[in-house]
């Protein structure tokens, strides 16, 4: 219960903060203060509608905002976010466009499951959808999922991500996107042993910690610091009783959110100061730059206790995947079994957070893949963001990633006739 306590107590100091942002705001905006000249008012009015947004956007989700492409023809074609698989903690989902035939190239687009929700990769979305027929998984909130529905470690991620790849079909191009990246070579691995004919056509790993020892970076570091007790001790918490999951063990979003504002604290300090200036001075809007990149950015979602702490003791500290002893449901899942996908590795040569190294270690293990199935590219002074959403991306990873996927696209492959257990009796 005392776990339970903390993370109510942390939620009640974010809902304090939040009130006050609003009572300040509001205070300091009554129209008999507008003839006064005292500066302070619009200062306390600037500060409280900065405080409100801060805080109340770390408990929202926020929405796709993908509404509609341009098409070829120049006409607009309206976007829906369809649920292709339904689980309990998360769901495939595809951008569906309206009025247009089915695209050559088919992609999902794996999101991470590392604090923020899969939205954080809209801008990668809407930069793949005009080209392409894009899929993402979209993976659930753990304080809204009640304990009934059971555990989800990485082994379940990745039988996750298994089946979202057969529900896809073969003719399909994966993007693993930073945390997933070694799961996701892992799922294919597992088809390539267990169900070579729903393996995808091709694989791209985008700044993923495939081999976590390969560059020292902060992560690294406090994965290799911290024991597994101390972090359970101090890091995980019991979802209080203001949500569906009461009583979940969770890694709270919300200490993942102070782990990376800590990371860069005075760059973020001074984000927040300019932008309260900005706002007392009636210079910013709803969707300026501040708020269009925090209001994504503070969004956070708590992980399963199981999920986070697997992740740290199986991914970074015994580097399962790296050396090749992943296990799924007690079978070993061999990365050299890959013989058929083409993979490819993009890394930021700025990446602070899975460092150049890290992601291309991948490659080595490909033991059974021919070369000219293997591809990599380094990004010169692109940081982790910026080679799935930023300049960079849009300027020249993502075509480089589109010419991947054709040059491996080839004829479709043949599906298997499926005999039913009646029938073939």
């Amino acid at each position: 219960m005392r776990y339970m306590f903390t993370y109510d107590m942390m939620e009640t100091a974010r809902n304090t903060n939040e009130w006050l942002g609003a009572t300040a705001r509001a205070m300091a905006s009554y129209p008999a203060f507008a003839l006064s000249m005292n500066p302070v008012l619009p200062m306390m009015a600037a500060w409280g509608e900065v405080t409100e947004r801060t805080f109340g956007r770390m408990v929202a989700k926020p929405d796709w905002g993908i509404r509609s492409i341009v098409g070829p023809d120049g006409t607009d074609h309206l976007v829906d976010v369809k649920t292709v698989v339904e689980r309990p903690f998360g769901n495939l989902v595809q951008f569906f466009v309206r009025r247009r035939a089915p695209m050559a190239r088919k992609i999902l687009l794996v999101a991470p499951m590392s604090g923020h929700y899969a939205t954080l990769l809209r801008s990668t979305v809407a930069s793949l959808l005009p080209d392409a027929d894009v899929f993402v998984t979209d993976w659930h909130n753990a304080r809204d999922i009640p304990v009934s529905a059971g555990k989800f470690d990485v082994e379940d991620y990745t039988l996750y991500l298994v089946d979202f790849m057969r529900a896809l079909g073969p003719d399909t191009h994966i993007i693993a996107v930073c945390q997933p990246a070694p799961l996701t070579l892992a799922a294919t691995a597992y088809l390539a042993g267990e169900d070579p004919e729903a393996q995808p056509r091709s694989l791209t790993l985008i700044g993923g910690p495939i081999d976590p020892d390969a560059a020292a970076t902060d992560v690294t570091d406090f994965g290799r610091r911290v024991t597994m007790g101390q972090l359970e001790q101090t890091a995980i918490q019991r979802v209080g009783f203001k949500y569906k999951g009461a009583g979940r063990l969770v890694y709270p979003g919300l200490l993942q959110l102070q782990s990376f504002m800590s990371m860069n604290a005075e760059r973020h300090s001074k984000a927040f100061a300019e932008q309260i200036m900005r706002v007392a001075r009636g210079e910013a809007s709803d969707h300026d730059a501040h708020n269009r990149f925090y209001d994504e950015y503070l969004a956070v979602m708590d992980m399963t206790a199981e999920f986070y702490l697997s992740t740290v003791e199986r991914i970074f500290k015994n580097r399962e995947i790296a050396r090749n002893e992943f296990t799924v449901a007690g079978k070993r899942v061999d990365i050299g079994a890959i013989t058929q996908v083409a993979v490819k590795t993009v890394e930021g040569a700025n990446d602070d957070i899975s460092a150049p190294g890290q992601c291309i270690a991948a490659l080595k293990l490909l033991t059974g893949l021919p070369e000219e199935k293997k591809a990599s590219h380094l990004e010169p002074g692109a940081g982790h963001y910026g080679i799935f959403a930023g300049k960079s991306w849009r300027l020249n990873i993502r075509p480089l990633v589109l010419n991947f996927i054709d040059a491996n696209s080839g004829e479709p492959r043949p599906k298997k006739a499926k005999i039913s257990l009646a029938a073939s009796q």
